[in-house]
C-alpha cells in the first residue's frame, strides 16, 4: 500500500477516504471488463443485475431499485427490449402495468460479463501474497455488510 494511503488510513476518516477511493477504482476497473460485444451501457448492465437478483419487476419497482425516475427507466427498458434482453408480460393483478423478465440472451450477457470480471480479478489476486489474499478473505464479509448498511 502506498505510504500516503497508509497515513490516511490511520484515522477512521482517513480509512473511509482510502476505502472510497480504492473501491471506486476497483469498481471502475471491473466495469471495464464487461462484454463489449453486448454493447450495453453501465446503466443497462445494472438493470440486468437488478432483475437477476430480484426476479421479475415492474418498471416502477425497477426504477426505484436503480434510483432513477420511471420515465428514464421506461426509455432504458425499451432499448433493452429492442435488443432482446428483456421480455414484457402483463402484470397479474394490475392491467396498467407490465412485468419485466430477463431473456435467455440477457442471461448469456450476464454470465459472460461475470466470467470476464471474475477472470480479471482472479489474475490480480494471483499477484498478491498468501497473507494479502487472507486479509481480503477476512475483509470480504465486512465489505458486504457495509454495502447493505
Amino acid at each position: 500500500m502506498p505510504t500516503h494511503v497508509m497515513r490516511m488510513a490511520k484515522t477512521d476518516a482517513g480509512l473511509a477516504s482510502a476505502l472510497r477511493v480504492s473501491l471506486m477504482r476497483l469498481s471502475r476497473r471491473l466495469r471495464n471488463e464487461r462484454d463489449a460485444s453486448a454493447d450495453l451501457t453501465p446503466n443497462q448492465l445494472a438493470v440486468l443485475g437488478t432483475l437477476c437478483r430480484n426476479g421479475s419487476l415492474t418498471i416502477g419497482a425497477l426504477a426505484a431499485a436503480e434510483t432513477v425516475q420511471p420515465p428514464s427507466m421506461t426509455r432504458t427498458v425499451a432499448a433493452m427490449c429492442d435488443k432482446g434482453l428483456l421480455a414484457r408480460a402483463p402484470h397479474p393483478t394490475d392491467g396498467r402495468q407490465v412485468v419485466l423478465t430477463l431473456t435467455p440472451e440477457a442471461d448469456r450477457v450476464l454470465t459472460e460479463s461475470r466470467r470476464r470480471k471474475d477472470a480479471w480479478l482472479d489474475r490480480q489476486l494471483g499477484l498478491l501474497t498468501p497473507g494479502e489474499r487472507q486479509i481480503l478473505r477476512d475483509a470480504a464479509p465486512i465489505l458486504e455488510r457495509l454495502s447493505h448498511a
